[in-house]
């Protein structure tokens, strides 16, 4: 399976290259609601980055069946089949499957190393078993 892993988060320190990256390869636009990977802080003032873990839950949820896995073991969007119906947005435990309002199609990690690239500090790295 491949996938995007967070492998050193005390090396974070915010700088949000990764959700600025991957908004761009997908939207054009460096807006970070629209990356499919989040930096978020909690209560403690600590960092949390989150990924898409490819679990399947979207896939789960999708009536339309326009979520599939692809031989690397990552879930992919088929815009043709996509109804649109945001279930696989609600069922993204991580939050990280995003609708941006101008777009037909929701987006999710595709695991394509963008925002591993983008991160100065070395936190994520492709995985694959």
């Amino acid at each position: 399976m491949k996938k995007v892993v967070v492998v050193d988060q005390a090396a974070c320190v915010g700088c949000l290259g990764c959700e600025m990256a991957c908004a761009n390869a997908f939207y054009k636009e460096l807006n970070p609601e629209v990356s499919c990977i989040r930096i978020e802080e909690e209560e403690d003032g600590s960092l949390k980055t989150l990924v898409c873990v490819q679990c399947g839950k979207c896939a789960e949820a999708c009536e339309a069946g326009a979520i599939t896995q692809n031989k690397k073991g990552v879930y992919m969007i088929s815009k043709k089949l996509c109804v649109d119906c945001g279930k696989c947005v609600e069922a993204c435990s991580s939050g990280v499957l995003v609708k941006s309002e101008d777009k037909d199609v929701p987006s999710k990690c595709i695991s394509c190393g963008i925002c591993v690239d983008a991160c100065p500090q070395n936190v994520l790295a492709i995985e694959e078993s």
